[in-house]
């Protein structure tokens, strides 16, 4: 496996609430509203919260009925975690233009490796210069500049879109002294012990004596002493893509019967294990993203633990993971009057099979649900 660049020069690029702002993007007049997204589990609790639902009071971890009776024009966005798979990809690769060692974060948060880019560009004004090229069209990002991921980032949180903070080397010590403790990454306990011993800043923090904070806060404040005071730079390590191997199909009509869906998946494995780019190379993952009715998507993966496994056991694996969200075929119960009506009309689709069906809907409904297979290979 080939080794990962790495580097200690570090630009952090930041997009805050970024699934909120793709549906921003796809959705017209969403940003000059009151809006919030629900969480991708089943709580149906608020996920995130634009800027203006919170000067109405709305927060996220709300119900919906909480939310709406603080704000009755509040606009609530059903998650979809594909697209902003999707809208991450595609911000990592237009920063992939500017520097080769990219580490991503959370969505919406991205690491560039700057060693050597100033022979590129020039001081480090220009390089983030270059990396707003990139990103201007489609994004309203964040940007930070310093030495080690940890002291990027805390520039990031502290920049503007369109003001980047850029930290001169040499200057982190003296920059992190003025930062609350809120940019360390803490948890709530660690956090609230820290301000009942009134210490409220980085400053503060790196003053007391290290032996103390780790006697105190054990390896986890030993850590972040080293974080306060500059003494530790976290390197940008690279990212390793690898080139996934995509095979598509598209369904004319929807589709809710479990052979036909396992059937078309059989087809995507195998044309995918067929592509002559997996030669040499074993199949590390699958993934199956299915386009539904309503622009909704969902999204199924499956990594191998040791090695390929056949074909057939493949096949059913991701059966199985993507059986879960597939809309479920209409069951023919013991004596339902429609039963001998559904089966004769079963055994004609059947009898026409999948591609004369697809024939058959094309000129129908030119705009249809897809499925997407891809293999990443190693």
């Amino acid at each position: 496996m080939p080794q990962r660049l790495t580097s200690s020069l570090a630009a952090c690029v930041w997009i805050p609430l970024f699934p909120l702002r793709c549906e921003e993007a796809r959705r017209e007049g969403l940003v000059t509203h009151p809006s919030a997204l629900l969480a991708p589990d089943l709580s149906r609790k608020l996920w995130q919260v634009s800027p203006l639902a919170r000067h109405t009071g709305v927060r996220p971890g709300m119900t919906v009925s909480q939310a709406i009776g603080l704000c009755p024009t509040l606009r609530l966005c059903e998650p979809d975690p594909v697209h902003y798979d999707g809208c991450f990809s595609r911000l990592l690769s237009a920063l992939n233009e500017v520097s080769p060692v990219v580490e991503p974060g959370e969505l919406g948060l991205a690491y560039l490796g700057a060693d050597g880019l100033e022979g590129i560009y020039g001081s480090p004004g220009k390089i983030v210069e270059a990396i707003e090229c990139v990103v201007r069209g489609e994004w309203c990002v964040r940007l930070g500049w310093g030495r080690g991921k940890f002291a990027a980032w805390v520039a990031a949180s502290r920049a503007k879109p369109g003001e980047p903070v850029i930290v001169p080397s040499g200057g982190e010590g003296k920059y992190l002294a003025a930062q609350p403790i809120a940019v360390l990454p803490l948890d709530p306990d660690t956090h609230r012990r820290l301000r009942q011993l009134g210490i409220r800043t980085l400053g503060a923090l790196a003053a007391l004596p290290e032996e103390a904070v780790t006697a105190q806060f054990g390896a986890v404040g030993r850590r972040l002493w080293r974080l306060a005071a500059g003494r530790t730079v976290e390197p940008v390590v690279g990212n390793i893509a690898p080139e996934p191997i995509v095979a598509a199909l598209t369904f004319f009509t929807p589709v809710g019967e479990r052979d036909l869906i396992e059937r078309a998946i059989d087809q995507l494995i195998a044309r995918a294990l067929k592509d002559p780019r997996r030669i040499g190379w074993r199949v590390q993952a699958v993934r199956l993203v299915a386009e539904v009715e309503g622009g909704r998507s969902s999204d199924r993966r499956r990594r191998a633990h040791r090695r390929s496994t056949p074909n057939a056991t493949r096949a059913g694996a991701t059966r199985r993971r993507g059986h879960a969200t597939r809309p479920r075929a209409h069951r023919v119960r013991a004596g339902d009057h429609r039963a001998p009506a559904l089966r004769a009309r079963r055994r004609r689709r059947r009898a026409r099979g999948p591609a004369a069906r697809a024939r058959e809907c094309r000129a129908r409904n030119p705009t249809a649900p897809q499925a997407h297979l891809s293999l990443s290979r190693h």
